[in-house]
């Protein structure tokens, strides 16, 4: 491939994931500068706050898409599309997809299959986003900049390939996010006219409701790879380094209980015991008192009491 080739094949896929896909190299975990410019410049743009201020509502119009969107890719891109922890109706998945990519962390089956494909061989020299190899950055954020980053393989997630609504939202997984980016700031244009005593304008609101809300949801889920595996207490004897940490299961909604998970990714709720406050979990449980959701996996009974057992043993420890 000429080195115009490999720009115009980068570029063209910032718009379709697909495009160039017979010339990219999958196992390759070298930076890739063309194809990594868009989340470089969501870091950047977040610089504009100097520029435009902030108001009240700014503020909570980003803190609210934020946990809105966290529920998404924890509730339906991690334990719906990845592990596949309770049913939905076809609209209820697509309007979920949906909402999960307009966090700019990729389609739901790219991320399904990236998912699958870690707890395959978490922490082991597969795993491509191990912080035991390859370092801290490296898990946090570096292997989302390479080849064998943005690649999928669509083997690991054959049940959703049945979808084309979910095929095309994961193709052309940027078409979400620019759309939301759009009508968040149209949104700002129309409350600065209409209701001039909010303090927001299109700009503003697109800075803090989108731009900042998106790199703050990126890192806090990411942080799952990053600091999950070093940081924390184990209670179960994986066979990984996946560690509980509360204050990671706070701002991601329940997934820092990641120690809780690996032990048993099957269960909708990783929060194991009454006081692991597991937030997607309370929302998935009203989504399914709703209808919207159902057939939950619960923590089967072999578990609870494997989890009572340990923490049992571990107050009798001196």
């Amino acid at each position: 491939m000429t080195r115009a080739q490999y720009w115009l094949t980068n570029i063209l896929r910032w718009f379709d994931s697909s495009a160039g896909s017979d010339h990219i190299d999958s196992t390759s975990r070298s930076f890739n500068v063309v194809r990594v410019i868009p989340f470089i410049a969501l870091h950047l743009a977040c610089l504009l706050a100097l520029f435009t201020g902030v108001s009240g509502f700014a503020l909570a119009f980003g803190l609210g898409f934020f946990i809105l969107r966290m529920f998404a890719i924890t509730g339906f891109y991690h334990r719906y599309f990845a592990h596949k922890t309770f049913k939905t109706s076809r609209p209820a998945q697509l309007v979920f997809a949906i909402l999960g990519a307009s966090a700019a962390q990729r389609g739901p089956l790219w991320w399904a299959a990236h998912h699958r494909h870690h707890h395959q061989h978490s922490d082991q020299e597969e795993d491509l986003h191990s912080p035991h190899h390859g370092g801290f950055w490296w898990s946090h954020a570096g292997w989302f900049t390479c080849d064998a980053g943005f690649s999928m393989d669509e083997r690991r997630v054959k049940d959703w390939m049945k979808f084309p609504e979910l095929r095309f939202v994961n193709r052309f997984d940027s078409l979400v996010p620019a759309a939301a980016a759009v009508l968040i700031y149209v949104v700002g244009e129309a409350l600065a006219a209409w209701a001039p005593g909010l303090g927001t304008n299109g700009l503003q609101l697109l800075v803090w409701g989108f731009f900042i809300s998106t790199v703050a949801l990126f890192h806090a889920t990411v942080s799952i790879n990053s600091l999950s595996h070093v940081w924390g207490k184990r209670r179960f004897d994986t066979p990984d380094d996946s560690r509980n940490n509360f204050w990671l299961a706070l701002l991601t909604l329940g997934e820092g209980w990641h120690n809780n998970h690996h032990r048993w990714p099957q269960s909708v709720r990783q929060g194991f015991r009454w006081y692991e406050i597991d937030m997607t979990w309370y929302g998935l449980w009203i989504l399914s008192k709703l209808g919207i959701v159902w057939d939950l996996n619960r923590i089967p009974r072999h578990i609870q009491e494997e989890t009572r057992t340990l923490d049992e043993q571990k107050r009798k420890q001196p």
